[in-house]
C-alpha cells in the first residue's frame, strides 16, 4: 500500500502521545498477585487488592450457584409480576456468568481455583442432596428446584 501521497497528522493542537504502560496479556495459566482482572488496573499491584479481586470472584460463583438451585417465587403469584422477576433475576444470573468467565480469561491461576470453588461450594449447599429434605430415587419427583431454567450455551 503507498503512503506517499498522504499529509502528515499534526499533533500541535491539544493531542499529545502519552506514553502507555503496556501490560502483557497472558494466554497460559500463570500464578501471580500482579494482574488484570475484568478492568483496567485493578487489581494492580496491590497483594490486599488481589485478594479482594479473588473474593469477588468466589462470592460471584457462589451467588451463580445459589439463583440456580433457589426457588424465589410462590406457586400462587401473579404471573406478570413473576415474569419479571425471573427475568431480572435471569439478567442478574447471565450478567455475574459473564464476569466469573471473563475474569477466568485472565488465566489468572488464583482467579481460576476462586471460581471453581465458588460453584463447588455453592452446589454443595444449594445443588446437592446434602442439605436438601428431597425422597431419595427421584421416581415420581415432579418438584422443581429453581424459578430459572437451566443455563446453557
Amino acid at each position: 500500500m503507498d503512503h506517499g501521497n498522504m499529509a502528515p497528522m499534526n499533533m500541535t493542537n491539544n493531542a499529545t502521545m502519552m506514553p502507555r504502560k503496556k501490560m502483557m496479556m497472558h494466554m497460559t495459566f500463570y500464578w501471580g498477585t500482579n494482574s488484570l482482572i475484568l478492568f483496567t488496573g485493578w487489581p494492580g499491584e496491590s497483594k490486599g487488592m488481589y485478594a479482594l479481586a479473588l473474593l469477588m470472584v468466589f462470592v460471584f460463583a457462589f451467588f451463580i450457584e445459589f439463583m440456580l438451585h433457589t426457588r424465589f417465587l410462590k406457586k400462587e403469584s401473579n404471573n406478570v409480576v413473576a415474569g419479571l422477576i425471573q427475568t431480572c433475576m435471569h439478567i442478574l444470573r447471565v450478567g455475574l456468568a459473564y464476569l466469573v468467565m471473563l475474569a477466568v480469561m485472565s488465566f489468572n491461576g488464583g482467579v481460576f481455583i476462586a471460581a471453581v470453588a465458588g460453584h463447588t461450594l455453592g452446589f454443595l449447599f444449594f445443588g446437592s442432596r446434602i442439605f436438601k429434605k428431597t425422597p431419595l430415587g427421584g421416581v415420581g419427583v415432579t418438584h422443581k428446584n429453581s424459578d430459572l431454567p437451566p443455563m446453557s450455551c
